[in-house]
């Protein structure tokens, strides 16, 4: 192992050629390149002048690291919040962001770290060479060009926010920027064609469940020119590499009506784009594949298999993956570091064989064998603790893959695709051929802000997005579809049948390119599997594809309030009110701590069956949505005369297929929930003999809480009527009825009631409580309030992605569904004049 005892990357003996760095970048390319210094390799006392060769890295250099000289690294700060956030600003200044930045500046919170350097070392003989070094800036993420005399990587200057695409030579000189703009981009691969695609917050869309930036894939020409989106994805591409065939392996994480911690996994995609498909792993849950590679002379691929939800800066076991069972072979995956998966700290491998791997750990850089023996090779000084190693590659020249010919229009901003047999798949053995009519088409809906882990107020417990219907597409007899879609959208389907119910739902999304083509084979059919030969031509086939119908008289993005809530009003309130409370059930409009009570009693009562956050895929038929909603059958004119008309049906069925959410805007995100703050104390003492429970938490410590019947635990959000406080729950089912309550709760003998009339203390005490929320409610509104304004944050990067005015005043209105409306369709594909398809 070679070892650096007194080296501190940011000492005076840092190398010449940096000194020089920022009079450099406003030099030409020629110009800098004849003035940059030889790289400066660092003195005797700065290493150790003899090597010694561990037994492991001797047999490497022998054997598959024979001809290799040298690797390129990056040293840099480690991100220390989740593994995507090593770049961009923080959404809000609540506690998350503030514990897990590494500054504030300009406002914001920022998620990258400083201090960093692109090294160069000599396997055989230790030296090490600093090819860049920014004492404030951040280096990431270096791959070598197929000539070997230049590195692609990511670069963030110091004193600037974003990271850009650099070039570089290896001897430290023609450093060349590729990319600019306010956003981040990240994680370049060289394509063979001599495009590059990497990841990038260009997409300007933060992750559905955290505080954080999202960064999807584009592509550009060797230059940088010619930037375009190649994934509408709402949250993260990682790690694209190119794979032998001259497709591109990435990781796609995704949750469409599923769980938001579970879905990490392989995908793979054309370099225009096209054919984006899963490679590995998205039917089962509970890993983040990250850094993956292929495995010279294999179709096996190397990877970090980071348990769960993902480790900071993609630790995890090296592991790899077999896809020759398919995506689904759960036995197709290998680890080969060894221990525990838990205790995996190794990251970026990179394979020279299938028994020789570099890769990056915390404590510096390693080499491994198939068998998971590890040698260390090479590790940072314990003074440089705040620093890690990351991204080791061999220094050298390496084969062009493949060239998949472009399969792209870009003068079109549809794509076709054809479906041939829709009862084609796992768990669809039981529908009748025929049965399916027509395809309920949606898209998924990018998050401009978002403030917290959770999904709330979208949902309670359900979806953590908000979905358009864009119509339907109709199905033939023969269960075939021949569609065009809009490129560029992050596009699921419902399967429905002849009235229009939900057969079949997809728990993933398809993404076309422009003019591109493509098919499959059925709904959610085995991969490994040929197709079912067919006995005539697709019926779908014989006509030109079907453009997507528009539902006359609905919504594209529903919204509780607006499009729910008067058809309740209509049909429900009469029975469903706080003074009748029928089956105490209320579905009156009235307000809670964030939701209104209809919508609130609609989650408690499980009336209706959404997107749930679980780890679970590929429901059975007629199981999931409106069909199984116990809503639907409620007014269907059976439930005390409550029928409603075909089209309010049609309304309440579309927004659970819609994932049933509460509001239908992202300004509602981190505002409009005012807490009610109850006297728990006295409370305690008057209904903790009924509703008192003690209980445990995760440390094993006592604690006692209240609880409504049945077992739930009692929460403002049920029981406290914000537009009425004296109608709220928790003041009048211990309230006498001759008082004006329910007299639910019985006084302490269990007779009569707890309150006997509106001036007992105590419901005094918990109407002040209400009043007062109520009176924060009124004064700093909800969404779906007249004069709501949206918190600054969601107008801050509103503002920054150019939707809202920068010289908005305090008193300019916002109408918050426009500016939603205008950054979605920022989004949508526009064709450009293009020489050809790239």
């Amino acid at each position: 192992m070679m070892s650096i005892s007194n080296f501190s990357l940011f000492t005076a003996r840092r190398v010449v050629l940096v000194v020089l760095l920022l009079s450099f970048f406003t030099l030409n390319e020629s110009e800098a390149a004849s003035k940059v210094p030889p790289q400066k390799k660092l003195s005797a006392e700065d290493q150790k002048t003899s090597r010694v060769f561990g037994p492991l890295l001797k047999r490497f250099l022998e054997g598959p690291m024979a001809g290799l000289e040298e690797i390129v690294f990056a040293v840099r700060v480690p991100g220390r919040d989740h593994w995507y956030v090593t770049f961009g600003n923080y959404s809000d200044h609540s506690t998350p962001p503030k514990s897990r930045a590494f500054k504030k500046e300009d406002g914001v919170y920022w998620g990258y770290g400083e201090g960093a350097s692109l090294c160069r070392m000599n396997l055989r003989t230790g030296e090490v060479k600093i090819i860049l070094e920014d004492a404030k800036g951040g280096i990431r993420d270096p791959q070598m060009h197929y000539d070997g005399q230049k590195i692609l990587f990511s670069y963030r200057k110091g004193g600037q926010h974003p990271f850009h695409l650099y070039e570089i030579n290896i001897d430290g000189s023609g450093l060349r920027q590729l990319t600019d703009g306010p956003d981040d981009d990240i994680e370049p691969t060289y394509c063979p064609d001599g495009s590059i695609i990497f990841c990038s917050s260009r997409c300007r869309r933060f992750v559905n469940c955290w505080y954080t930036r999202v960064a999807s894939l584009y592509r550009c020409d060797g230059d940088g020119k010619n930037i375009r989106m190649i994934s509408s994805n709402n949250d993260h591409d990682n790690t694209p590499w190119m794979l032998p065939d001259g497709r591109v392996l990435y990781m796609r994480w995704e949750y469409v009506d599923r769980s938001q911690v579970h879905y990490h996994h392989l995908w793979t995609m054309n370099p225009d784009g096209t054919g984006q498909m899963v490679y590995y792993g998205n039917l089962h849950g509970g890993v983040a594949m990250l850094d993956a590679k292929p495995i010279p002379g294999t179709q096996k691929v190397v990877l970090a298999y980071s348990p769960g939800h993902g480790r900071p800066e993609h630790l995890g076991p090296v592991s790899i993956i077999d896809p020759s069972k398919g995506p689904d072979e759960k036995s197709s995956v290998r680890q080969i570091s060894k221990g525990p998966t838990w205790q995996g700290l190794w990251k970026d491998p990179y394979a020279l064989s299938e028994d020789c791997f570099l890769l990056a750990h915390p404590r510096g850089i390693y080499v491994m064998d198939g068998q998971g023996n590890k040698e260390q090779i090479y590790e940072l000084p314990k003074s440089e603790k705040h620093l890690q190693c990351h991204e080791p590659r061999p220094l050298r020249s390496r084969p062009r893959e493949r060239i998949i010919p472009p399969r792209t229009y870009l003068t079109e901003n549809t794509g076709r695709l054809v479906l041939e047999n829709i009862y084609h798949g796992r768990k669809m053995s039981s529908v009748k051929k025929g049965t399916i009519k027509k395809l309920l088409v949606m898209q998924q809906l990018p998050k401009p802000v978002n403030f917290s882990g959770g999904m709330e107020p979208l949902t309670i417990g359900g979806s953590f997005t908000l979905a358009e219907i864009l119509g339907t597409v109709p199905v033939e007899p023969d269960g075939s579809a021949h569609m065009k879609l809009p490129a560029l959208r992050s596009l699921f389907f419902v399967a429905l049948d002849e009235k229009d119910q939900p057969v079949k739902r997809m728990h993933s999304f398809l993404i076309l390119q422009p003019g591109e083509t493509t098919s499959c084979v059925g709904c959610h059919e085995q991969r490994v599997q040929a197709p079912p030969a067919q006995a005539s031509d697709l019926l779908a086939m014989r006509r030109p594809p079907s453009r997507i119908k528009k539902i006359e008289g609905t919504p594209g993005v529903f919204d509780f309030t607006r499009d729910i809530q008067p058809i309740l009003d209509k049909h429900c309130v009469e029975c469903h009110n706080p003074d009748r409370r029928e089956g105490r059930v209320d579905l009156c409009g009235d307000k809670t701590v964030s939701y209104t009570i209809s919508y609130r009693t609609i989650r408690l009562h499980n009336l209706v069956n959404d997107a749930r956050n679980e780890a679970t895929s590929n429901y059975e038929p007629y199981s999931y949505g409106s069909v199984v909603s116990r809503l639907m059958k409620l007014i269907d004119g059976s439930h005390h005369g409550a029928k409603l008309s075909e089209h309010e049906r049609m309304m309440v069925r579309l927004w659970i297929e819609s994932s049933a959410t509460y509001p239908g805007t992202y300004a509602s995100l981190g505002c409009g929930s005012y807490d009610v703050h109850l006297p728990y104390g006295e409370m305690k003492k008057h209904c903790g003999k009924c509703h008192g429970k003690e209980y445990k938490d995760r440390k094993g410590e006592k604690h006692w809480n209240l609880y409504y019947y049945g077992g739930t635990a009692f929460h403002p959000q049920s029981t406290c009527n914000l537009t009425r406080p004296e109608k709220s729950t928790v003041l009048r089912a211990p309230l006498a009825k001759e008082a004006g309550g329910l007299e639910i709760c019985k006084g302490p003998d269990s007779k009569g009631s707890v309150f006997k009339d509106k001036n007992d203390p105590l419901y005094k005490s918990i109407l002040a409580c209400i009043e007062d929320a109520r009176n924060r409610l009124n004064e700093g509104k909800r969404f779906d309030m007249p004069g709501f304004r949206p918190n600054q944050h969601y107008i801050r990067e509103m503002q920054r992605f150019g939707f809202i005015p920068k010289d908005l005043k305090p008193e300019d209105p916002i109408d918050v569904y426009k500016v939603d409306r205008k950054y979605w369709d920022s989004f949508y594909y526009r064709p450009k004049v293009y020489a050809a398809s790239k």
